[in-house]
Parts: C-alpha cells; structure tokens; sequence
C-alpha cells in the first residue's frame, strides 16, 4: 500500500482562495502549540473559524479539537512532550528533515529569515524561523505568498512529519493533513523525494548552525528541559492574533 497520502486531485488542483488559508494555516498554528489552557479554551474559536473551510480541511481539524476535547489536559500534554520533544522523526523544524543539523541547514535558517524579512516581519520569540508553526502564522497573518513558497519548497519535510505521526497512530497527523489539504498534491518528483527521506533520513554532521541554538528536540542528549514554541493566546472572535511574529523596525 502506498503510505504517502494523496488530496482529492479537485482540491489540489488548484489554490484556495487567501483568506481560507490564513484560517486553515493560524488554525494549525494554533493547533500544534503546547497544549495550555488557554490552548485548549482556543478551540471554539478556532472551531467557528474552520466552518467555511473546504471539507478536506475542516474535518480533520474537526477530528483532532473532538478527541483532545475528550481527553484530560494533563494527558494531551504528555502525548505533545512524547510526540514532539522526545522524537526526532516527529520534529516541527522543517530544513531538519532535509538538511539535518549541518551547515547547509544554517544557510535554510538564514533564508527563512530573509523571507519574513522582506515581508517587513521580524521573528518577537526566541524561536529558529523554520518552525512550521512560526511559518503557517507568518502566512496567514502577514505573506501568504511567501508562506506559500516556503511550505511548497519544503513539502517533502511536512510530508514526512505527517508520516511520523502516523507511524505513532498520533492524533497530530490529522492536523498534518489538514494542512496538506491547503497544499498541492505532491508529484512524482514530490514522492521520490519524501522516499528518500524515509530511506536515507536528514544528514548527521552536527555542526554549522552557527547563530541558531539547536533546538533541545533536535539532539539526542538534550541538556534541561524540552523547549516549546511561545503559548498562543486567542480572542473571542474568528479573527486570530500575531503572536510569533512582528513588523520590523
């Protein structure tokens, strides 16, 4: 059975209109934050936000805010620490899966933050830019353009964080595909670039990411505790707010 997973061809086919992926992408922002909770009080808003999104993004989302609702905080939060701090396959960079953690990666680093850049934004947290949280919420609250390109060039990478997750019967996959249901359907050239991944996996030299601290999640001998993207906080409206990034000055 082919493990890589395929949109409706109807979808993909075409780009959704902006203002429906800046929904879907703050939503799954939002969604793959450290569970808090004010995480959790997020999910009604985020629920009427996602009503006029196409099916094949709603319902996964739909899934995801239905099983952490029936589960205690407490345990959504050990399932995030295991899913996401204790698990390489599962990292939330994405130049990790293609570049490792080498000086090729550095360079990536660098480019993610030329985009925001050129966009007028500044990164406000301590955060590396290619978090795929940080990206998604640069798209729907500044450059959907840009975010777009920066998702596209690396959809291999949010292919086999989607993979992962499903490996681990995890309930964060339906997030993944909900974002890639905003996302064209990968080609062939898409396929063989996300079996290589899962053949060869990213690159293991550990140096050169020179100005960026690696990431707790990113080596095997962490030293403290996991590190976790800054806690989104939402207002009682569909309209969510910027929290990771910021005009520049």
């Amino acid at each position: 059975m082919n493990p890589f997973r395929r949109v409706a061809r109807s979808q993909a086919s075409r780009r959704l209109p902006d203002e429906q992926l800046r929904v879907a992408w703050q939503a799954v922002s939002l969604l793959l934050d450290y569970p808090t909770p004010e995480w959790a009080e997020s999910h009604a808003t985020i629920r009427r936000a996602a009503a006029g999104l196409p099916a094949g993004v709603r319902m996964p989302l739909g899934s995801f805010l239905d099983h952490v609702a029936s589960q205690p905080l407490e345990d959504v939060q050990r399932a995030y620490v295991e899913t996401f701090d204790h698990t390489r396959k599962c990292c939330l960079y994405l130049t990790y899966f293609t570049f490792g953690d080498t000086r090729r990666r550095g360079v990536a680093l660098v480019q993610f933050k030329q985009a925001y850049r050129k966009s007028g934004m500044e990164l406000t947290a301590d955060e590396l830019p290619d978090h795929l949280g940080v990206v998604l919420e640069f798209g729907a609250t500044a450059d959907v353009d840009a975010a777009w390109k920066l998702l596209n060039d690396h959809r291999a990478g949010i292919e086999m964080l989607r993979l992962a997750l499903a490996d681990r019967s995890s309930p964060w996959e339906q997030v993944l595909v909900a974002l890639a249901g905003t996302l064209p359907e990968l080609d062939g050239e898409g396929v063989d670039a996300v079996r290589k991944l899962v053949e060869a996996g990213p690159p293991q030299e550990e140096v050169g990411l020179e100005g960026y601290a690696l990431d707790p999640r990113l080596n095997e001998h962490p030293q403290g505790p996991p590190l976790h993207p800054p806690t989104t906080r939402v207002a009682e409206s569909a309209t969510f707010p910027t929290i990771r990034v910021g005009a520049g000055s």
